[in-house]
Protein backbone atom coordinates (compact mmCIF):
# COMPACT_ATOMS: atom_id res chain seq x y z
CA UNK A 1 0.00 0.00 0.00
CA UNK A 2 1.19 3.60 -0.74
CA UNK A 3 0.08 6.54 0.00
CA UNK A 4 0.13 9.38 -2.39
CA UNK A 5 -0.32 13.11 -1.57
CA UNK A 6 -0.21 15.79 -4.19
CA UNK A 7 -0.74 19.74 -4.48
CA UNK A 8 -2.92 20.76 -7.17
CA UNK A 9 -4.43 24.64 -7.54
CA UNK A 10 -8.11 24.70 -6.49
CA UNK A 11 -9.48 25.54 -9.25
CA UNK A 12 -8.40 22.11 -11.24
CA UNK A 13 -8.50 19.75 -8.08
CA UNK A 14 -11.75 17.77 -8.93
CA UNK A 15 -10.66 16.65 -12.34
CA UNK A 16 -7.24 15.87 -11.00
CA UNK A 17 -8.85 14.14 -8.42
CA UNK A 18 -10.82 12.15 -10.79
CA UNK A 19 -8.55 10.97 -12.78
CA UNK A 20 -6.15 9.59 -10.06
CA UNK A 21 -9.47 7.81 -8.53
CA UNK A 22 -10.44 6.39 -12.19
CA UNK A 23 -7.55 4.23 -11.80
CA UNK A 24 -8.77 2.52 -8.61
CA UNK A 25 -6.46 5.06 -6.27
CA UNK A 26 -8.38 5.96 -3.07
CA UNK A 27 -10.00 2.92 -2.13
CA UNK A 28 -10.09 1.98 1.14
CA UNK A 29 -12.10 -1.41 1.96
CA UNK A 30 -15.69 -0.70 0.63
CA UNK A 31 -15.35 2.66 0.03
CA UNK A 32 -13.89 4.46 -3.13
CA UNK A 33 -13.10 8.07 -3.97
CA UNK A 34 -11.63 8.65 -0.13
CA UNK A 35 -8.87 11.56 0.18
CA UNK A 36 -8.35 14.06 2.48
CA UNK A 37 -7.51 17.66 1.71
CA UNK A 38 -5.95 20.96 3.05
CA UNK A 39 -6.45 24.27 2.03
CA UNK A 40 -3.13 26.51 1.43
CA UNK A 41 -0.71 28.45 -0.53
CA UNK A 42 1.88 27.44 -3.10
CA UNK A 43 4.26 29.16 -4.18
CA UNK A 44 7.13 28.71 -6.87
CA UNK A 45 9.22 31.25 -9.41
CA UNK A 46 9.04 30.10 -13.16
CA UNK A 47 12.79 29.76 -14.90
CA UNK A 48 13.62 31.22 -18.15
CA UNK A 49 12.85 28.05 -20.59
CA UNK A 50 9.24 27.22 -17.98
CA UNK A 51 5.60 27.73 -19.83
CA UNK A 52 4.13 28.60 -16.42
CA UNK A 53 0.07 27.53 -16.48
CA UNK A 54 -0.38 30.48 -14.21
CA UNK A 55 1.96 33.60 -13.57
CA UNK A 56 5.17 34.70 -15.97
CA UNK A 57 8.49 33.29 -16.13
CA UNK A 58 10.86 35.45 -13.75
CA UNK A 59 7.88 36.55 -11.23
CA UNK A 60 6.86 34.80 -7.58
CA UNK A 61 3.50 33.52 -8.12
CA UNK A 62 1.32 32.46 -5.41
CA UNK A 63 -2.00 30.05 -5.84
CA UNK A 64 -4.43 28.83 -3.70
CA UNK A 65 -4.14 25.39 -3.94
CA UNK A 66 -5.19 21.77 -1.83
CA UNK A 67 -2.64 19.26 -0.56
CA UNK A 68 -4.77 16.06 -1.79
CA UNK A 69 -3.64 12.61 -0.13
CA UNK A 70 -4.87 9.02 -0.87
CA UNK A 71 -3.83 5.63 -0.43
CA UNK A 72 -3.15 3.44 -3.64
CA UNK A 73 -2.84 -0.43 -3.85
CA UNK A 74 1.00 -1.30 -4.83
CA UNK A 75 -0.05 -2.60 -8.26
CA UNK A 76 -1.83 0.42 -8.81
CA UNK A 77 0.83 3.62 -8.07
CA UNK A 78 2.71 3.90 -11.11
CA UNK A 79 -0.62 4.36 -13.28
CA UNK A 80 -2.13 6.53 -10.76
CA UNK A 81 1.25 8.84 -10.62
CA UNK A 82 0.65 9.29 -14.72
CA UNK A 83 -2.98 10.17 -14.55
CA UNK A 84 -1.76 12.52 -11.70
CA UNK A 85 0.84 14.08 -14.50
CA UNK A 86 -1.47 13.57 -17.31
CA UNK A 87 -4.17 15.18 -15.86
CA UNK A 88 -2.21 18.23 -13.58
CA UNK A 89 -2.35 21.28 -14.98
CA UNK A 90 1.37 22.18 -14.33
CA UNK A 91 4.27 21.18 -15.94
CA UNK A 92 5.89 19.97 -12.77
CA UNK A 93 3.36 19.34 -10.46
CA UNK A 94 4.39 18.55 -7.30
CA UNK A 95 3.53 15.27 -5.29
CA UNK A 96 4.93 12.64 -3.02
CA UNK A 97 4.65 8.86 -2.38
CA UNK A 98 5.36 6.93 0.65
CA UNK A 99 5.25 3.27 1.08
CA UNK A 100 2.62 2.58 3.98
CA UNK A 101 3.81 -0.80 6.21
CA UNK A 102 1.43 -2.84 7.21
CA UNK A 103 1.73 -3.71 10.97
CA UNK A 104 0.34 -7.15 11.20
CA UNK A 105 -1.26 -6.26 14.70
CA UNK A 106 -4.26 -4.62 13.52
Amino acid sequence: MYKLAFFVPVSDAEQVKAAVFATGAGRIGLYEHCCFETAGTGQFRPLPGANPHLGSVSQLEKVAELKVELVCEDALIAQAVAALKAAHPYEEPAYEVWRLEDLGFI
